[in-house]
């Protein structure tokens, strides 16, 4: 752990030296960026481990979330990307790779034969969903159960098509979340439409990614982003997800499926608001509930308010989130289950 630590360092050390003189050492088209993360968070239950979406299960402690560094580089129609984070968000995205508290988040090369079309090869941040996992990327900072529950990266080779307003991607990938599957040849497919019209602020990408797993498990999930600006102050974002898993050998069936509402306000650059509402529908016991204590499954609503302080860089995030669930899956202290879980929470985000 200490010389991982010290090698970023080093890393973000020698770059930084770097940028102070880009004319004279940096190669043309290259570009250095980052951003720090961390936060206090209170569950009113005074349980830490009541939390059950990704990167805030703690209780009454200060913590360290992720630091990040970026490194970009083009020439022509040829590009790379290098991209890692340091800390416990790094450690949960890359969960299916040991000892990765220093983890490599993205690593990709692109080539672009025409201006309508690019290739990328490598590992990135999945297409599927509304929300990213570098935390200055969202409003809120808590993270949906959609985003916790749906893939987190792929690693493989993709090829994306423009056209105007409309977008298309098809890719084949590793297994959801595996930088590394050498292992039976199992393989998944992606793929996403996109429409952006130039003249209206609107958004819609249908996404699609499928396989089987090591389990001899079918996983097929559907999902649409929609994003809307409504006035130059107001927007809307939309998520929604189903996820169907189909193990033949064993005869078993099921799925689940969320919907979230985002409703951003901007009253000035300097701050805003966003309020996410969500539903979660798990009926089959995939994700959020176990049917070993939940036979019948359940659903979670989940409401949250987070407030957006700007200086330059910097982000100050307060954010309150009450999670109700249709069953007891929540505990007081660990002890006593209760249907609901409400937490305070206040991070600082760093960008550069």
């Amino acid at each position: 752990m200490k010389k991982s630590l010290f090698a970023l360092l080093a890393v973000c050390s020698a770059m930084s030296v770097s940028a102070q003189d880009s004319t004279r050492l940096l190669p043309v088209g290259f570009k250095l960026s980052g951003s720090a993360d961390v936060y206090y968070k209170y569950n009113l239950n005074e349980n830490d481990t009541d939390g059950k979406t990704s990167f805030t299960n703690s209780h009454n402690s200060f913590e360290l979330n992720m630091l990040s560094l970026k490194l970009e580089s083009s020439f022509k129609n040829v590009g790379m990307v290098a991209d890692i984070g340091f800390g416990k968000r790094a450690e949960d995205f890359s969960y299916n790779d040991e000892n990765t508290r220093l983890a490599i988040k993205q690593l990709f090369v692109t080539y672009a034969p025409a201006d309508w079309l690019k290739f990328t090869f490598g590992s990135y941040g999945t297409h599927v969903g509304y929300e990213l996992v570098d935390a200055y990327a969202n409003r809120n900072y808590s993270m949906s159960y959609m985003f916790s529950y749906g893939p987190f990266f792929h690693t493989g080779l993709k090829a994306d098509l423009t056209f105007g307003s409309h977008s298309f991607m098809a890719g084949v990938f590793n297994p959801t979340d595996f930088k590394s599957a050498s292992w039976g040849g199992i393989k998944f497919i992606g793929a996403q439409y996109g429409f952006s019209p130039a003249e209206v602020p609107f958004k819609f990408y249908l996404n699609y990614i499928g396989g089987r797993d090591t389990f001899q498990t079918r996983n097929d999930q559907l999902d649409a982003v929609i994003t809307y600006q409504v006035a130059p102050k107001f927007g809307l974002g939309y998520n929604g997800t189903v996820s169907m898993y189909n193990n033949k050998p064993a005869d078993t069936k099921g799925s689940w499926f969320g919907s979230a509402l985002y409703l951003n306000y901007d009253p000035v650059e300097s701050f805003g608001l966003t309020l996410r509402g969500e539903y979660l529908s798990d009926k089959d016991g995939l994700k959020f509930y176990s049917l070993a204590e939940y036979p019948q499954g359940g659903s979670v609503v989940a409401l949250t308010l987070s407030g957006q302080y700007k200086v330059g860089g910097f982000t100050l995030i307060p954010e309150v989130r009450l999670d109700m669930a249709s069953e007891d899956a929540f505990m007081k202290k660990a002890e006593t289950p209760k249907s609901n879980s409400a937490n305070v929470l206040l991070a600082a985000i760093y960008k550069f």
